[in-house]
């Protein structure tokens, strides 16, 4: 049986960031029996570093991690360069098995994914469910999904997210097996029969205008946009100069992609959002998801009450799937632009407070939690497993 810690710190030194996380996450002193630790990191920590640390304190786990521009846990929201946070997990090692991949970029994201999953399979057979991290920026999100469900069927419920930077669209970081990397991906099988998981991911965003039609693709790069240079008639869109960067585009260019009219309405909204972090001097972008000619998508705005009421559909919706259980370890993935760059704290803070409010056990603990402001997100939509951005995914893992 799976047992989760989690815990997260606000510390400048790696290694002391390191010491405090394990001292929250065991108050009893034995970090040492986790086989595994995820970690979610700040960009002011180097992931090797915090890797290394962790190897001291807790000798022979197996260490994954990744870049995020915030991180999120039982603590609240941390999103300062020196934020860290992590979550533990032990029990039998037939129970959860690891597995990466080097070199995953978006013309070899179905081949690389396939090399994951089957390594991962190797590892842990028949998982009931799948952690998934990838890199952030130049990856076809829908590619990787698709292979590691052929892999695994159908029912293979899959999770996680994407690495970020501080919103820039520069550079992301993946650590496994001991070396931090920007083209690595990772996945956890958890494979605990008692477990079973829920996922669920929403938005909060309102299409408007006409749209822009991809007249011009390469699998996941859209060369044109209505005819033109696609970077540069998406950023015109923005009134933003063809010069802008993709950190000026992204806390304003969520693109909505229109979903069919049954997932349209189990999502609360009848559109799912995409972002743009790469594009090309020739004005090629880098779309997060296989692209096609004739796709429409719209430009957006935010909508408070529309995200503060569909989270709590969303909240409602898993509550609901968990049959009065309650949560015996929850992660987050959120977009980095429903952080800092989008709320201020007091909005963000109640937004957590309220997914906190719902998971809670009886006693009103906050079950072990571990979250990151990333660049996209992976959750269920129509019971297939699908890649969103500007989303708050969640997945709770619960008893049967």
């Amino acid at each position: 049986m799976l047992k989760f810690s989690s815990a997260s710190a606000r510390i400048v030194n790696s290694e002391r960031a390191m010491a405090e996380c394990l001292e929250i996450a065991f108050p009893d002193g034995k970090p040492g029996e986790a086989g595994l630790f995820i970690i979610n990191s700040a960009l002011g920590h180097k992931l090797d570093k915090l890797g290394a640390a962790l190897q001291k304190l807790a000798p022979g786990a197996v260490a994954l991690g990744c870049s995020a521009s915030g991180v999120i846990g039982r603590e609240g929201v941390g999103e300062s360069m020196s934020d860290v946070a992590l979550m533990a997990i032990s029990g039998p090692a037939g129970e959860y098995g690891v597995a990466g991949v080097r070199n995953i970029y978006g013309h070899n994201s179905y081949e690389k994914g396939l090399e994951l999953a089957r390594a991962l399979k190797a590892k842990t057979p028949a998982p009931t469910a799948i952690y998934l991290l990838c890199p952030g920026i130049d990856i076809a999100n829908d590619l990787v999904l698709k292979a590691l469900t052929e892999t695994f069927g159908e029912e293979i419920n899959i999770f996680g997210g994407t690495s970020s930077d501080n919103m820039r669209g520069l550079v992301n970081y993946q650590y496994y097996d001991g070396l931090m990397s920007e083209h690595d991906a990772w996945a956890v099988g958890l494979a605990d029969p008692t477990l079973k998981a829920v996922t669920r991911a929403t938005h909060g965003f309102t299409a408007y205008g006409q749209p822009l039609t991809a007249t011009k693709v390469d699998g996941h790069r859209i060369l044109e946009f209505d005819g033109r240079p696609a970077w540069a008639e998406y950023a015109s869109r923005l009134s933003l100069p063809a010069s802008s960067l993709c950190g000026d585009t992204i806390p304003v260019g969520a693109l909505a992609e229109k979903l069919p009219e049954e997932l349209a309405e189990e999502y609360g909204n009848p559109h799912i959002l995409r972002v743009i972090t790469k594009y090309d001097p020739d004005g090629a972008v880098y779309y997060p998801v296989t692209a096609r000619e004739g796709l429409e998508v719209w430009l957006t705005s935010r909508d408070e009450d529309l995200i503060f009421s569909e989270q709590r559909r969303s909240l409602e919706w898993i509550c609901a799937r968990m049959n009065g259980k309650k949560p015996v370890a929850v992660f987050q993935t959120d977009c980095l632009a429903r952080g800092r760059f989008l709320f201020n704290k007091v909005v963000k803070d109640e937004i957590i407070a309220m997914m906190h409010s719902f998971l809670n056990d009886e006693t009103g603990q906050t079950p072990p939690w571990l979250g990151m402001y990333g660049f996209g997100e992976y959750a269920q939509l129509g019971g297939r497993n699908t890649y969103h951005n500007y989303s708050t995914a969640l997945l709770t893992l619960y008893r049967q």
